[in-house]
C-alpha cells in the first residue's frame, strides 16, 4: 500500500484527490498538510497536520496542488526529509523552479503543469507540428475559470516551450503575452500566448499554426478536474519506484 500525503487538500484538485484515492487500489491517503484547518471532514484515520516534518514523515509519496509559496516551503523542507514529490502547482517563479531542480538531485520529482494524458500528447504533437510547419505563425490561446490566479496558464507556457523547441528557438526571446496599441506587424518567430478568464471553464488550450491560405489548430478541452487528480495518482504510483531525478508527465506515460 502506497501512503499518499496530500499537499493542498483544500483546493479544487486537492479535494478530488481525497475522493479518487478512496477507490484507488493499493494506494491511500495517510496525511494531509494544512496551513490553518480543513473546512470539511475527512476519514479520522488520516493525519491532519500543520507541521511539515510530521507530514513528510507520515507518507511515502507527496502529491502537491497548492500555491507557489507553499510549494517552495515543501521543497525546502523535503531537502532534509526526501520523498517522491508529484508537483502540479503552476506559476512557479525562477527561484522556485531552480529549487525544484536542486531538490530533484536528492529525491524523485515529477513536475507537470498539467497532469492529463491528452495534454501530454498535445505537447508532443505541438513539437512535431512546429518542426514540420516551417513558416507557419504560432498562436496559443488558453481559457480558464474566473478564479484562476496565474496567467498565462502553466500548461500554455509549456505548450509554447514545446513549439519553440520544435524550431530550435529560445522561448524567452520569442514569446509574447498580450498585444495592445500600435505595436507593428507580427514578427516572424514570435509565439503569442493569450489568456481568457471567465465562468467555470475547467481548461481549454488551442495551439494554432497559421499560414497564407490555410491553418491548423490543435485543441484540448478538460471537462472535469478529475482528469488532473487521476493523472496525478497515476504519476504518484509510477514515481514511487524511481530514483532521484526530475521527471515529466510524458516520462510517466512513456511518450518521449
Amino acid at each position: 500500500m502506497i501512503k499518499i500525503g496530500v499537499f493542498g487538500a483544500s483546493g479544487r484538485v486537492g479535494k478530488l484527490l481525497l475522493e479518487d484515492l478512496k477507490v484507488t487500489p493499493d494506494m491511500s491517503v495517510s496525511t494531509v498538510y494544512v496551513r490553518n484547518e480543513l473546512d470539511f471532514s475527512i476519514d479520522p484515520s488520516i493525519l491532519i497536520t500543520t507541521d511539515m516534518k510530521s507530514f513528510l514523515n507520515s507518507c511515502d509519496v507527496v502529491v502537491d496542488f497548492s500555491l507557489p509559496d507553499a510549494c517552495e516551503t515543501l521543497l525546502e523542507t523535503a531537502m532534509d526529509i526526501p520523498k517522491p514529490l508529484v508537483i502540479g502547482t503552476t506559476g512557479l517563479n525562477t527561484y522556485q523552479l531552480n529549487l525544484l531542480q536542486d531538490a530533484s538531485k536528492v529525491m524523485p520529482i515529477l513536475y507537470a503543469t498539467n497532469m492529463s494524458l491528452g495534454v501530454a500528447l498535445l505537447n508532443k504533437l505541438v513539437y512535431q507540428a512546429s518542426s514540420a510547419l516551417e513558416g507557419f505563425d504560432i498562436e496559443i490561446v488558453e481559457m480558464h475559470h474566473k478564479h484562476k490566479k496565474d496567467a498565462p496558464s502553466g500548461t500554455a507556457l509549456t505548450l509554447s516551450e514545446s513549439a519553440a523547441a520544435g524550431r530550435n528557438l529560445d522561448i524567452n526571446k520569442v514569446r509574447v503575452s498580450g498585444r495592445d496599441g500600435n505595436i507593428g506587424e507580427r514578427t516572424k518567430d514570435e509565439i503569442a500566448v493569450m489568456a481568457l478568464r471567465g465562468g467555470d471553464i475547467v481548461g481549454r488550450h488551442t495551439v494554432g499554426f497559421y499560414n497564407d491560405g490555410e491553418f491548423i489548430e490543435l485543441n484540448h478541452t478538460a471537462t472535469s478536474r478529475n482528469t488532473f487528480s487521476k493523472g496525478a495518482i497515476r504519476a504518484a504510483s509510477w514515481l514511487s519506484k524511481k530514483e532521484s531525478g526530475l521527471y515529466s508527465i510524458s516520462d510517466c506515460l512513456e511518450l518521449n
